[in-house]
């Protein structure tokens, strides 16, 4: 078996008239810029597999949650721009909420059981927008991926035309959660293969979240065995 790539998708070289994505604010290309200037000065950074980066229709990546980097890790090295559902708490801080909303966040309970986030999310996907969810619903305490969330599954398979897991690796050892600031790390993003729509309806919800987790760790323990950290247990 080949191992991961680690090249954008050729297909997405250059997004001008495109009308069947979504488009990014200027603001949002601004702080992309900067993340993939500065979080390679800061941390070892290695994005593997962009190529399964859709090149149309609407995606939810669902992602592992390590560190509050996540968002701009997840994302820094894709083409097309990204929506993340953030939990509703960190719009209440003032200034810190048009940040956030300046760069596709917007606000979901964090069971992302909320009816008016999903509804949120289902909009933003009907206009060929991808959407972030960290389906853990917070950070991980010791590197494991916890548990996911079974409202991914309503997001797969009524409204995207593609789920992409992404795992993270090495933000938790940059930046725990026990941390006030992050320290200097490895850290590796890899994107599995997408799964269309009709493989996922295709599934019992809790069938597919499971199959979604099982992907994860999975790749977690081949990224994880590739830079020589210590493997995770999970029972």
């Amino acid at each position: 078996m080949s191992g991961p790539r680690s090249y954008p998708n050729p297909a997405l070289a250059s997004l001008r008239g495109r009308t069947d994505i979504q488009t990014s604010m200027p603001y949002y290309r601004f702080w992309r810029t900067m993340c993939r200037l500065f979080i390679p000065a800061y941390l070892k950074t290695r994005v593997f597999n962009r190529h399964y980066e859709p090149t149309c229709g609407s995606a939810v990546y669902i992602c592992n949650h390590q560190s509050f980097m996540d968002p701009m890790l997840m994302a820094f090295g894709l083409s097309r721009p990204m929506n993340f559902m953030a939990r509703s708490s960190l719009f209440r801080v003032a200034g810190f909420r048009q940040l956030i909303m300046s760069v596709h966040a917007f606000p979901v309970e964090r069971d992302l059981m909320g009816l008016s986030g999903l509804k949120e999310a289902m909009r933003r996907m009907r206009g060929g927008g991808q959407v972030v969810v960290f389906a853990e619903g917070t950070r991980t305490s010791d590197g494991r991926i916890g548990q996911l969330l079974p409202g991914v599954a309503l997001l797969a398979q009524r409204a995207a035309d593609w789920t992409v897991p992404v795992l993270i690796d090495g933000a938790f050892e940059a930046w725990p959660r026990t941390k006030l600031l992050p320290s200097m790390g490895n850290v590796v993003i890899q994107y599995d293969k997408p799964i269309p729509q009709a493989a996922a309806r295709s599934m019992d919800p809790r069938q597919f979240v499971r199959m979604v987790r099982d992907r994860l760790i999975a790749m977690q323990a081949d990224v994880r065995r590739r830079v020589g950290r210590p493997e995770l247990r999970y029972d």
